[in-house]
């Protein structure tokens, strides 16, 4: 149930449990963003869904009223900002057409399916960002990462960044852009993996155990990137980089 778009916030590495800096005001916000997803994208969707199946509501009106939240969500951002973005035309588009095919079909699956397909669509975007002139996963982690410190585990303290902007290394430094290239690859194949997995089982499982499984796959597939994007960073040399410590060998791997 809802749209949790997979934004790559990532930690810093380190071989103990040092606690990191206070963010920074995007941080915050950003991290605000995040959990108003949760809560309204994820969580009150699913909550609805299952409390107006207790209450006796069928599963074509549980299900289509759990999927507005996050599409009247999407609606309120528009008028708020005064201005379109794709993702909530896409949530708003979605959800129309998977609750006509729904009552068309009479097959409550096409609805349990339209979150496979959003997500799917994230992927897709992933992919198609490295056609762009930055990938996804570099403009939505610069506003949290840009400027912070970062953990050095040989003197395990935070240490300032090396001067100059992101902007700057990836004008100057061909690994820093081989990196967000890399880990755009690699959250577009997780997010497609993730998209897979939720069409399967709106067709394959049980109904009334969707929901709950499908919110449920969120924070793991969420959890397992961070990993698996830590530690990608820490053998590609990101962190050196970010610390003014290019690795010794400067081409892209």
């Amino acid at each position: 149930m809802g749209h949790l778009p997979a934004a790559p916030t990532v930690a810093a590495p380190g071989d103990g449990p040092p606690q990191p800096p206070s963010p920074s005001g995007p941080a915050q916000r950003s991290r605000r963003r995040l959990w108003f997803a949760l809560v309204f994208d994820v969580a009150v969707p699913i909550a609805l869904y299952y409390v107006l199946r207790g209450a006796g509501a069928s599963v074509w009106l549980a299900l289509v009223a759990g999927a507005a939240v996050p599409a009247l969500t999407s609606l309120a951002g528009v008028i708020t900002r005064r201005r379109a973005d794709a993702l909530s035309v896409s949530v708003m588009i979605m959800l129309l057409l998977s609750a006509a095919a729904s009552l068309l079909t009479g097959s409550p699956r096409v609805l349990l399916s339209r979150d496979g397909w959003l997500t799917g669509a994230w992927a897709a975007w992933f992919f198609l960002s490295l056609r762009a002139r930055r990938p996804v996963t570099y403009a939505f982690s610069r506003p949290l990462l840009e400027g912070r410190r970062v953990f050095d585990p040989a003197t395990r303290r935070w240490v300032a960044p090396a001067a100059g902007s992101w902007e700057d290394l990836w004008d100057s430094e061909p690994r820093f852009r081989h990196i967000w290239r890399v880990t755009t690859v690699i959250w577009g194949a997780a997010t497609l993996a993730d998209a897979i997995t939720r069409i399967v089982m709106s067709w394959t499982l049980p109904v009334s155990v969707v929901p709950a499984l499908g919110g449920a796959l969120w924070p793991v597939t969420f959890v397992v990137l961070q990993v698996i994007t830590n530690v990608y960073f820490a053998r590609s040399g990101f962190w050196l980089i970010l610390r003014g410590q290019p690795p010794r060998d400067r081409t892209p791997r």
